[in-house]
């Protein structure tokens, strides 16, 4: 079998590849490939264009407020093509009682709205007075145990629109590292979330005003692995080609595909979780687990022509206990310009996910129907829809349940014992777009300066947006 040798080999041409081989580029004689299993590249980000409407059958976007990711924008050019709506302008809601009610996007406010009882809120300042919860909670039980139960809606919706996971199962530690860590270092997370402001204040001489703004692009999400794509040459990117099998030799890796193998110093797996760990099953110290829970979800896009309108803002997020078909809505010829033909509006309506599997097996016809009803009941839409497409993905959310936190130290130890060794990709550390460029540009750096690979700093806190 013939062996081909390259400075540096990635493993799956998703946005987490495809920004490695952006970065590796810049580095002068260094050879790379770049292997992809399927037909193309881009991973879980794929737009669809048809009679006028433009939908999303992966993420609509990702926040501006990740340095990483705007470097990058820059670097592509993208930074003259890409839309923006900004978070203060673009309101969010969460259906409650079967009713939309709109969310704040700033915590002042959110004391302020009145979506929870005075004695509710009265409750969430018992965080000071509570001791770190002990073990491995679920967001569920750490929730109610540090602020009570009267968020518990709230917090689903978040968990809901952002993992399409179920908060009794989604554990704390993996979701919100940062965030946990601070409860065990001060006890109260109100208090150490504004002991941390404070320093980040003093630390920085950059004030960011107001809140970040949803990023996309005129021809959609696909434009930014499309832009990646253009500087490849042909003998840098490999498709249909899956890896098979991966090895240490005395110089660096080696994998093997149907037909041929690849020997590299830099071996990246830019690859979901449960795919990273097929790879290297039997062959590096056995892993805490096997594989973790992914949860997929379909996209009921829905065209509305002239009587329909949706209200201001980006869209709804539905908690469990409404009992309803749909996860939520975006409202897409909202959030950005021609993405429906004029005078018709576009709605992207999500099903499944972690709770409701089995309703990704449905016909489209169901489907349609079913989200029809359901978004009518809590929108003006008073006609059928002019259009629908259903958008089904084979790429499924990686859920950060238990055992998950121990997942990812085995990882750190491994790529810190393993020289050359790179793991990263849809899942470890996260599932946004942003986490995704991060890592990649840290893995990225570790190859171009020689030096070992380290996780994120967990002490970092993601902020929630609705």
């Amino acid at each position: 079998m013939k062996t081909t040798e390259k400075d540096t080999l990635i493993i799956g041409a998703g946005l987490s590849g495809l920004t490695v081989a952006w970065k590796l580029k810049q580095i002068p004689n260094h050879s790379f490939l770049l292997l992809e299993k399927s037909g193309r590249a881009g991973g879980a980000i794929s737009s669809h264009a048809e009679a006028g409407y433009l939908a999303e059958g992966g993420p609509h976007g990702f926040l501006d407020n990740c340095p990483e990711s705007q470097e990058l924008l820059t670097e592509t050019g993208l930074d003259r093509e890409c839309l923006k709506a900004p978070l203060l302008q673009f309101v969010r809601y969460v259906c409650m009682e079967g009713k939309l009610r709109l969310i704040p996007q700033t915590p002042l406010k959110i004391l302020a709205a009145p979506l929870i009882s005075p004695l509710a809120k009265l409750r969430v300042a018992g965080d000071f007075f509570k001791k770190p919860l002990e073990g491995e909670p679920t967001v569920s039980e750490w929730v109610k145990y540090r602020f009570g139960k009267a968020l518990l809606p709230y917090v689903d919706a978040v968990y809901t629109g952002t993992y399409a996971g179920d908060l009794e199962r989604l554990v704390i530690d993996g979701v919100m590292p940062g965030v946990r860590k601070i409860e065990k270092e001060n006890g109260s997370i109100i208090y150490g979330l504004l002991k941390k402001m404070k320093a980040g204040k003093k630390k920085s001489s950059v004030k960011r005003k107001g809140l970040p703004a949803m990023t996309s692009f005129p021809t959609g999400m696909r434009r930014l692995p499309e832009r990646l794509l253009e500087v490849l040459e042909s003998h840098e990117l490999k498709t249909n080609c899956q890896a098979l099998h991966i090895s240490r030799t005395d110089n660096g890796w080696l994998v093997s595909t149907a037909d041929e193998s690849f020997s590299c110093r830099h071996l990246v797996l830019a690859l979901p979780v449960n795919t990273s760990l097929s790879l290297l099953a039997d062959r590096l110290e056995t892993p805490p687990l096997p594989k973790i829970p992914e949860a997929k979800i379909l996209t009921v896009a829905m065209g509305f022509d002239r009587g329909a309108s949706l209200p201001p803002g980006f869209g709804y997020l539905t908690p469990e206990k409404e009992q309803r078909f749909c996860l939520g809505a975006l409202f897409s010829s909202n959030m950005f310009p021609d993405r429906a033909p004029r005078d018709h509006i576009l709605l992207e309506a999500l099903v499944g996910g972690r709770r409701h599997p089995e309703r990704l097996d449905l016909d489209d016809e169901t489907l349609v129907r079913e989200a029809v009803q359901d978004v009518q009941q809590l929108l003006k839409l008073p006609n059928p829809p002019s259009y629908t497409r259903i958008l089904r993905s084979d790429c499924g959310i990686p859920q950060l349940e238990k055992g998950y936190p121990a997942l990812l130290q085995w990882r750190d130890r491994i790529i810190e014992k393993e020289k050359g060794l790179h793991i990263t990709g849809f899942g470890w550390e996260g599932i946004g777009l942003n986490e995704m460029i991060k890592t990649a540009y840290r893995v990225s750096e570790a190859i171009r300066h020689g030096l070992p690979e380290y996780s994120q700093d967990e002490t970092e806190v993601k902020k929630v947006y609705f």
